[in-house]
């Protein structure tokens, strides 16, 4: 064989692994993705999101974007019934955080940090509330958020039900000018509901920026899952993604879980 054809087979061979290699960082391996990491979030569910990026949610994309060699570029959605449709299946971006793990429509990463709903009260006027089962809510004014165009009823709203706690349950819709848990807030505020049953993130960051004490106790129900384990999502048919994203969530463990803590929630990660 000629110098010549050597050194051609050597070019082509070096020409195969670099393409090999370019083809692994696109799908998101060994570590680092093309291009900005492509995330839809709702522009106003503090603690969550928000669109000055300032919610919890866009904290932990940010620092796994940073581990995969890039930064975030969001696409704005109302968080509603249909959002995973309107979004990820709309192919207008490519990641949401804040899903549960056990989500089917999409592929999620391991869990990184996981909350339930609880009890929100002011220990002045209901002391001690613990249990669904407490015979002291058949008189008292329940809040408990709805979802989707169809209202339909959360966890909270089906334990409530079953137990025929009906008549003195007001339900908050998702559509408003202001979050749905701080409009609860601020019912129990003026006196509007002796009890909200809340997602506990939201009832974490909105009970701290009152001037009054609002009780938090877990909302525990032996018929329905109290706690939810929350992942990133993909696509899908985005098994390189995921896997970039759970790598990364795993060497920023340390940073997320600074990050929840900020926000009274523990990362899962470690």
């Amino acid at each position: 064989m000629s110098s010549r054809c050597r050194e051609g087979g050597r070019v082509r061979v070096a020409a195969l692994v670099l393409a090999a290699a370019s083809a692994a960082s696109v799908a998101g391996l060994p570590g680092t993705v093309q291009g900005p990491l492509r995330v839809c979030a709702d522009p106003a569910n503090l603690p969550f999101s928000s669109a000055d990026e300032s919610g919890f949610e866009n904290r932990v994309a940010k620092l796994v974007a940073a581990e995969l060699g890039t930064d975030v570029r969001y696409y704005w959605w109302p968080q509603r019934r249909g959002f995973v449709r309107n979004t990820l299946d709309a192919r207008v971006c490519d990641v949401v955080a804040g899903i549960p793990a056990q989500s089917d429509a999409v592929l999620t990463t391991p869990p990184y940090y996981h909350a339930g709903y609880v009890f929100a009260y002011r220990p002045d006027r209901v002391p001690a509330l613990r249990s669904y089962d407490d015979a002291r809510l058949a008189k008292l004014r329940v809040g408990v958020p709805l979802v989707g165009n169809d209202m339909a009823a959360t966890p909270p709203g089906q334990a409530l039900a079953r137990r025929g706690l009906t008549e003195n349950v007001i339900g908050y819709a998702p559509l408003g000018a202001t979050a749905v848990a701080e409009r609860m807030v601020a019912a129990l505020a003026d006196g509007t509901l002796d009890v909200a049953l809340l997602w506990e993130p939201q009832a974490r960051y909105y009970a701290r920026r009152q001037d009054f004490e609002i009780a938090l106790a877990p909302a525990h129900d032996a018929e329905e899952s109290d706690d939810f384990a929350m992942s990133m999502a993909v696509r899908r048919d985005d098994v390189a993604l995921r896997a970039a994203l759970s790598d990364a969530l795993a060497r920023a463990a340390p940073r997320i879980d600074a990050v929840l803590r900020e926000y009274g929630l523990q990362s899962t990660l470690q």
